[in-house]
């Protein structure tokens, strides 16, 4: 039986990984909605190259393959400008759901958070149940339509 292994990395590390990220990325959110095009959401991933402050893109390797994204992100939403830290971008290949990549890249991406100082992070989702998310501590804010979709904007208070 194979053990599976899932490993982090930064996207300041292996900076090849930006034009996968970005296909995912615009694949999952914005072929559809015409919102950005893959170049914008490329220039949008490359910005997150830090190593220890926002915004930084954490990424997931299963079994030795690139298989998930999440980032850390600065006031995602002009709806709340003084919401400053955020968590969005969680993305997981197709082929490596039901490993449990998602819920250790929210865990990890908490732990960097906490590195860097933030005591408060935010996340929208359009899962309005908040799912994921309300199992690792997030709790809803409000749910807002947002740039054409509900979404539940959800908070984690990271400091003791």
């Amino acid at each position: 039986m194979r053990e599976d292994v899932i490993e982090f990395l930064l996207l300041a590390d292996e900076p090849s990984a930006a034009d996968i990220v970005a296909s995912w990325y615009f694949e999952q959110w914005c072929r559809d909605t015409g919102r950005y095009t893959q170049e914008q959401v490329l220039a949008k991933v490359l910005a997150a190259t830090n190593r220890d402050q926002a915004p930084m893109l954490i990424l997931a390797r299963l079994n030795q393959e690139l298989v998930g994204a999440a980032e850390l992100k600065i006031r995602e939403m002009e709806l709340y400008p003084d919401y400053e830290f955020w968590l969005g971008g969680v993305y997981v290949a197709e082929q490596a759901r039901g490993y449990g990549v998602a819920s250790a890249l929210v865990k990890e991406a908490l732990a960097r958070a906490r590195s860097a100082g933030i005591k408060q992070l935010y996340l929208q989702t359009e899962d309005l149940t908040g799912g994921l998310y309300a199992r690792h501590g997030f709790v809803p804010v409000a749910q807002v339509e947002y740039k054409g979709l509900n979404v539940l904007v959800m908070l984690t208070i990271l400091a003791e």
